[in-house]
C-alpha cells in the first residue's frame, strides 16, 4: 500500500482516480488542484507517490515536478496525461517523472504504474 497524493485540476478526474487507488488499496493522503498546491502539499504528506497532471492553471505540471524533484529528489511523480501529449511526457520523464499514465485511466494500467514505483 502507497501513501499517494493526487494532482489534477479536474475534480472529477480527482475523484476517478481516487477510486481506482482505494480500491487498489492505496491511501490518497491529500488532492492538489494544481502545480502550486502540490509543491505545498507534498512538503505537508510527504506521500510515497504522487500522481501529477500536465496542464492546469496556477502551475503547469512540468514546473510542479521540477520544484519537488529539486527540494526532494527521491519523489516518485507520475505523469497523467491525454492521448496525444508524448512531447510533453518525455519533457516531464526529463524533469524527474518515473512513468506516466494515459487518459482516460485503465485501473489495472493505473495500478501497475504505482506498483513499480513502490
Amino acid at each position: 500500500m502507497a501513501r499517494i497524493m493526487i494532482t489534477d485540476d479536474a475534480a472529477f478526474m480527482r475523484m476517478m482516480l481516487k477510486t481506482l487507488l482505494s480500491e487498489g488499496g492505496h491511501e490518497v493522503v491529500a488532492e492538489a488542484s494544481n502545480g502550486q498546491e502540490a509543491i505545498d502539499f507534498y512538503d505537508i504528506h510527504s506521500p510515497d507517490v504522487v500522481t501529477m497532471d500536465i496542464t492546469m492553471p496556477v502551475m503547469e505540471g512540468i514546473a510542479a515536478v521540477r520544484a519537488i524533484k529539486e527540494k526532494h529528489p527521491d519523489a516518485k511523480i507520475v505523469m497523467c496525461s491525454a492521448m496525444g501529449q508524448k512531447e510533453m511526457v518525455m519533457e516531464a520523464i526529463q524533469a524527474g517523472a518515473k512513468g506516466f499514465i494515459v487518459k482516460p485511466f485503465e485501473k489495472d494500467k493505473v495500478l501497475s504504474e504505482i506498483a513499480q514505483l513502490v
